[in-house]
């Protein structure tokens, strides 16, 4: 998008960047040794993954034909994540690899909310995405990102903080997660839209910021489910 200054871009991909950092280093800190050994193909994957996306919203692929139905993005950047997720907490090798994870780790990618929730604002400030995705709207993400690094220092370095707190702390932000995920779909200009009638969501449909759907709130979501499964299993 010609209209979005660069240096909010360059936000956006280093803060993408460092997500698949933080999963790198989780998987590097695994607890079965088998499992660190396959990160760099994991990150292989992710990384083919991310060049994928980029190419189809760099080709303007999920911005064409929005009369779709399902919308391109979801077909081609959500589904397959939330195929992958449920094949993940289904099968026994996907459970095993869950198991293996530091929930402690994986708390960290949190913290990626708050480069994100600045650079949502600054997309709606240039009239690219709703002030309903935004912390000035419906958007309450930005808490889980601030209080991720208390949530770190308290809850698993000073165990401050018990199960039954830092379990709550994963369900409300996962639920505020994919509370705004849906507002963003409903929000874009498809069949379906219901919000945002006069400024859709069209900025989540361009590169690098099609990185955000289809790659960023899928592993944070995954970050919250696994570590929702770990602290009912008592694994904290």
């Amino acid at each position: 998008m010609e209209k979005i200054p660069n240096y909010i871009a360059i936000i956006f991909i280093v803060s993408t960047i460092a997500t698949l950092l933080i999963v790198y280093w989780v998987v590097k800190n695994a607890l079965e040794e088998n499992i660190r050994k396959k990160r760099l193909i994991i990150v292989m994957i992710l990384f083919f993954w991310l060049f994928l996306q980029a190419f189809l919203s760099y080709k303007n692929i999920y911005i064409n034909d929005l009369d779709s139905l399902p919308p391109k993005i979801f077909l081609f950047g959500v589904l397959p994540n939330i195929i992958t997720i449920i094949l993940l907490f289904k099968s026994r090798a996907g459970q095993s690899f869950i198991d293996a994870l530091s929930i402690e780790k994986l708390t960290y990618l949190n913290i990626v909310r708050i480069p994100i929730e600045v650079v949502l604002f600054q997309l709606f400030f240039h009239n690219a995405i709703p002030q309903i995705m935004t912390y000035y709207g419906w958007n309450f993400d930005i808490i889980f990102g601030i209080t991720a690094p208390f949530v770190i220092y308290f809850g698993f370095i000073k165990k401050h903080i018990d199960k039954k707190t830092l379990l709550w702390w994963n369900i409300i932000g996962l639920c505020f997660l994919i509370f705004i995920f849906i507002i963003a779909l409903l929000s874009a200009p498809f069949p379906l839209q219901c919000f945002a009638i006069n400024q859709p969501n069209i900025g989540l449909l361009y590169f690098p910021f099609s990185w955000l759907p289809t790659f960023i709130v899928p592993i944070v979501i995954f970050a919250h489910l696994v570590s929702i499964r770990q602290l009912i299993k008592n694994k904290l």
